[in-house]
């Protein structure tokens, strides 16, 4: 169970201290009796009205900060109408949650939020080496695989509601399919990625969302990050497991914390955060996003270690992910080619061998839109179109989106002496139909074409 800390105001009440002296003793008569008694009841008297008045002062301090509390939603409400990114508007909030801040009872935030949250299906084509031989292309097969995850709605432009999500949601996918809260599902196209702060955004279609829907959903609200405090108590929303939206508590665990998967800073909560739970929501008790939920450390001896990216760090990122254009996949006839094979530098081979994250070039065409630049085997391409891409899988699901004939700028490091230097050549991309298919295996790959 987890638990709030209420601020709570302490009135101190200064008891009536009574000194008794020694005296003679001696016979007293019933008036003394008398007196004595009228005596301790003034005594009495007075300490009753002395505790009165500090129970009082007590009450009268929980009236004040009853107020503050009003006077910060006042506030928090005025802030709710300016959006943070351009063209977006946010939908009006219900303030329900926020009188549930001074309690364990998160309803009120959970029915604001559910709204603006969507669950996301990933649908993606991987290639994978044959082991038992070398039946047809090369030897690879291709196998259909499908993740789940979350997204929250941050906005909308004229044509599109846009949602953002983790990079680690999205990437490769070969369709993208979002569901509202209404259970109703539309198709969903990648419009940015940031691998490197694990961010993406999504972009529905207007047009594709039916009336009832749009009345059901709503944009979320955007908090500050930078205002939060560890032990304060927080919100996890998202599609755990692929069930559906579901909603767990905790608190602020630790802040600024450093992940492997992201450079972003990073927010520790105890709030559970399970697979699918990944690109949903971190609200504060006033239902506002501080947080969008990224990871969590895995371990038998590690319990209660969620993160989530920074909402304040993010929203930079989020704007500029949000001002590319939507890019759909082109039609095959229009598939692009880059005419390139290599290898898979991993992480873990970056730091071994001291070898640059990307993918290692073996080989370049004879017919390569890279012959020509200076770019030679050894290098490591490390950027496609300033997205970062890690593997010969990620760069082909790249190009998929671009066609052929289009220039875009590759980000390289280039070996030379005992290290690489970067190097950024502009490139205009060949045509995939024109070229067969190699031992590569790949269909609109960077070598072969279908």
């Amino acid at each position: 169970m987890y638990g709030y800390d209420q601020d709570r105001q302490y009135t101190q009440v200064n008891g009536i201290e009574c000194e008794r002296k020694s005296a003679p003793a001696k016979k007293r008569g019933k008036g003394g009796k008398f007196l004595s008694v009228l005596l301790c009841g003034l005594i009495f008297g007075a300490a009753a009205a002395g505790a009165f008045k500090g129970t009082s002062m007590l009450f009268d301090g929980n009236d004040g900060a009853q107020t503050a509390v009003s006077a910060s939603e006042e506030s928090s409400s005025e802030a709710r109408e300016q959006s943070a990114l351009a063209n977006i508007t946010t939908a009006s909030y219900t303030s329900a949650a926020s009188t549930s801040s001074r309690t364990l009872d998160v309803t009120g935030i959970a029915e604001s939020a559910m709204p603006s949250m969507v669950a996301i299906t990933n649908v993606s084509v991987q290639e994978v080496r044959n082991l038992f031989g070398f039946f047809g292309n090369g030897g690879t097969q291709t196998r259909e695989s499908e993740s789940r995850g979350t997204g929250i709605i941050i906005g909308k432009n004229e044509s599109e509601l846009l949602i953002v999500t983790n990079n680690h949601v999205v990437e490769d996918s070969e369709t993208l399919t979002v569901c509202f809260v209404d259970n109703e599902a539309c198709e969903a196209e990648i419009k940015g990625l940031d691998p490197d702060n694990d961010l993406a955004v999504i972009a529905v279609k207007l047009s594709d969302i039916k009336a009832e829907t749009a009345a059901a959903i709503s944009i979320a609200v955007l908090g500050d990050s930078d205002s939060l405090k560890v032990g304060q108590q927080v919100v996890a929303i998202g599609n755990a497991l692929g069930y559906g939206q579901s909603v767990t508590t905790g608190i602020v665990s630790a802040l600024g914390r450093s992940i492997d998967t992201a450079e972003a800073k990073m927010i520790q909560t105890d709030a559970a955060i399970n697979p699918g739970n990944s690109g949903g929501a971190l609200l504060n008790m006033s239902g506002e996003v501080i947080g969008i939920n990224s990871a969590k450390f895995s371990s038998t001896e590690v319990e209660g270690m969620g993160y989530a990216i920074s909402i304040t760090d993010a929203l930079p990122i989020i704007e500029e992910l949000t001002s590319r254009t939507t890019r759909e996949k082109v039609a095959e006839e229009n598939a692009s080619w880059l005419g390139v094979d290599g290898e898979d530098i991993t992480s873990a081979v970056s730091s071994a061998y001291g070898i640059p994250q990307g993918i290692y070039l073996t080989s370049i065409d004879s017919e390569s839109p890279l012959r020509g630049l200076g770019v030679t085997v050894k290098s490591v391409i490390t950027h496609f179109d300033g997205v970062r891409v890690t593997s010969l899988e990620n760069l082909e699901n790249r190009l998929k989106y671009y066609a052929a004939g289009e220039t875009v700028e590759l980000t390289l490091q280039a070996a030379e002496g005992d290290g690489y230097v970067e190097r950024t050549v502009e490139v205009t991309l060949g045509r995939a139909s024109e070229h067969t298919a190699s031992e590569s295996g790949f269909g609109y790959g960077p070598f072969g074409g279908r």
